[in-house]
């Protein structure tokens, strides 16, 4: 760390006091951490063969850099414990064989978080991510050599995706270059918003276990809706897909066929109002024939599939079904530096990958077709250190315009005319909005991780002090942006935690023993140690309650010891008031979870503007002792 000279060390002195200490903490972390230099050819890579093929996914609308702290609890069951992803920390760098310290130690895993990111800095941002993306085709001989493909969840996860509908994503994703995608959370807009906003995408939208139900084959209402988008949305109908199940891509002579697979489980994790004409599912049948009939049919150089799944069942979707070369993967979120090898059922190698979230890293697999036939595959993995990289010009115009937009209440709110919203933006510009300092934080926020994160506690505040309640729950979603510790929490910052199409919070009456059962519903859908029952999600964040967990039980002998905050045993039969937020089965008439959040913070912020969390709530774990997924857990540990 630098000496502070004392010309700065006067200047902090003299702020303090006028009482603006607090307030000067950003600028005085800042300048306490140098800037680490990019190593010289850093993002060079020639192109091994003759096509490559270049990954994101999960980018949930993060148009500008973050911060994003990697796990420290990853667990792996079953098959999965111990293979990665599910090693974290320096067992991971081990793993991997990569530095202790270093760009991918800050990028990988979370050790010495908050130091590595004053050293490095922010990741991701599309400006930057488009600066990576046309150098790494320039390496390739062109763009003409390369597809870039996007693993889904792209148009969710902002501000500016709530107030557009996802089309700022994609008329960003046209500028970036994305020739190929697939989807989850882009299903959480109206099916009329999906469809325009698969008509505007310039790539292919592809999944083929996405089918049109037999009632909607059959409505004129859904036959409107496809005419209206150009026959978008009902793309085969003897076979009712809803997209195309796969598109085949010629790069510099070789023909790769890609595969779609949308999150199978949409229909169970997200509202089935928001997609009635649509189902989904895992449909490995399904698969494994198309890829069969590709094979046979169309005699491709590859066969890879554009999956999101998440990492454990791609592994076994890898293993189940000969003749895919390599899985592409996204969902949970993983940031995995090497891919995992599988064998199929007849012996074939697939390579299985996930190319982590919110723009921090960039996949690229260089394909070399060798004589016979015979497949090479060369992949790397660069993280989006955005210093390292100059904004692209067109990127950021398009940002810095779609930013300025005034919002509008008459289009965002048009869905929920009853709700309460926060009137005093309306007429502000995107911007002003989402810069709109609210708290300087008393320590870093971040959310992923099996268990409660900080600004899941923060989340979890924020419900029990809108609705006076017991226990409030959150759910384990994986997306959101960390904060850093002494820097300033915006209103973007609560929106990367809170932005989606049914944001409502709602307050309820549960007994003890539902409590309970919830916690071990989703329980099993974490630890479940077949991963095609899994949901590929975390556990529930639970306010105002802590509890102890052995993940490697089974249904309903997971949780144990379960207490209120005032040290009261969980009473089954007695009931609790419950407040929560996105929930699946019905619309609450709560406000929304943005607003709760922002007057939350302003609330209950001392008078030096700063927020503290006087308690986290991080359950007992025990039984993973041995479980080379998890480390520096800052909870007990049996």
């Amino acid at each position: 760390m630098p000496t502070m000279d004392k010309r700065t060390f006067l200047k902090v002195l003299a702020m303090g006091a006028a009482g603006t200490a607090a307030g000067a903490m950003p600028w005085l972390m800042q300048s306490a951490y140098a800037k680490a230099s990019m190593p010289d050819g850093y993002y060079n890579h020639p192109i091994k063969g003759q096509a490559r093929i270049l990954h994101t996914t999960d980018l949930h609308g993060q148009l500008l850099p973050v911060y994003f702290r990697e796990p420290n609890v990853n667990l792996g069951v079953g098959e999965a414990f111990g293979r990665p992803p599910h090693i974290v920390g320096k067992k991971l760098l081990e793993k991997m064989n990569l530095p202790l310290d270093g760009p991918e130690a800050y990028a990988y895993t979370y050790l010495d978080f908050f130091e590595a990111a004053k050293k490095y800095g922010k990741t991701g941002g599309y400006s930057h991510m488009k600066t990576l993306l046309d150098s790494l085709r320039k390496d390739a001989g062109g763009r003409d050599n390369t597809i870039t493909i996007d693993g889904g969840d792209l148009w969710q996860g902002s501000g500016t995706n709530v107030w557009t509908r996802g089309v700022d994503m994609v008329e960003a994703s046209n500028i970036l270059g994305i020739d190929v995608m697939v989807g989850h959370w882009e299903f959480t807009y109206e099916e009329a918003e999906v469809l325009s906003n698969v008509a505007l995408f310039k790539g292919d939208f592809i999944g083929q276990n996405v089918r049109v139900k037999d009632d909607s084959l059959m409505s004129d209402e859904y036959a409107e809706l496809v005419e209206k988008n150009d026959g978008r949305g009902l793309f085969d109908e003897d076979e009712g897909f809803a997209f195309q199940p796969y598109v085949m891509k010629k790069m510099n002579g070789k023909r790769v066929a890609v595969v779609g697979q949308a999150f199978p489980r949409t229909a169970n994790a997200n509202p089935p109002e928001f997609f009635p004409d649509w189902s989904f599912g895992l449909r490995e049948g399904d698969m494994a024939n198309l890829v069969k009939k590709i094979r046979t049919e169309e005699k491709p150089d590859a066969v890879i599939m554009l999956s999101h799944n998440g990492m454990d069942v791609d592994v076994k979707m890898g293993e189940n079904i000969p003749g895919i070369d390599a899985v592409f993967g996204g969902h949970t979120h993983d940031g995995m530096p090497q891919p995992v090898e599988v064998k199929n059922k007849e012996g074939g190698r697939c390579l299985v990958t996930n190319a982590g979230s919110n723009g921090k890293f960039i996949g690229v697999m260089d394909i070399d077709v060798k004589d016979g036939g015979k497949l090479d595959m060369n992949y790397k993995m660069f993280p989006v250190i955005s210093d390292w990289l100059p904004a692209d010009k067109e990127m950021e115009a398009y940002i810095t315009q779609m930013r300025s937009k005034k919002y509008d209440d008459k289009i965002v709110e048009a869905r929920n005319p009853d709700h309460k919203f926060n009137k005093d933006r309306v007429g502000k510009t995107y911007d002003e909005i989402l810069t709109e300092k609210l708290a300087i934080a008393d320590r870093t926020l971040y959310r992923r991780g099996n268990f409660m994160g900080t600004w899941d506690q923060v989340l979890c505040n924020a419900l029990r002090h809108e609705y006076k309640a017991d226990i409030s729950m959150s759910a384990g979603v994986r997306w959101g942006t960390s904060t850093l510790k002494g820097d300033w929490i915006t209103m973007e910052d609560v929106m990367t935690q809170c932005a989606m199409t049914y944001a409502e919070t709602y307050v309820m009456d549960m007994k003890g023993s539902a409590m309970l059962d919830t916690l071990e519903g989703v329980a099993d859908n974490l630890f479940d140690p077949d991963p095609y029952l899994q949901s590929g999600g975390d556990m529930v964040r639970v306010g105002g309650l802590d509890y102890t967990i052995d993940p490697s039980k089974s249904l309903g002998k997971r949780i144990t010891d379960v207490k209120l905050d005032n040290g009261e045993a969980l009473d089954p039969e007695k009931t609790y008031k419950v407040s929560g937020w996105a929930t699946v089965n019905r619309t609450p008439d709560g406000r929304v979870m943005w607003d709760v959040v922002r007057d939350y913070i302003l609330a209950v912020k001392g008078k030096d503007d700063v927020l503290t969390l006087p308690k986290m709530n991080r359950p007992k774990l025990v039984g993973v002792s041995d479980n080379p997924g998890i480390a520096d857990y800052e909870g007990d540990v049996g």
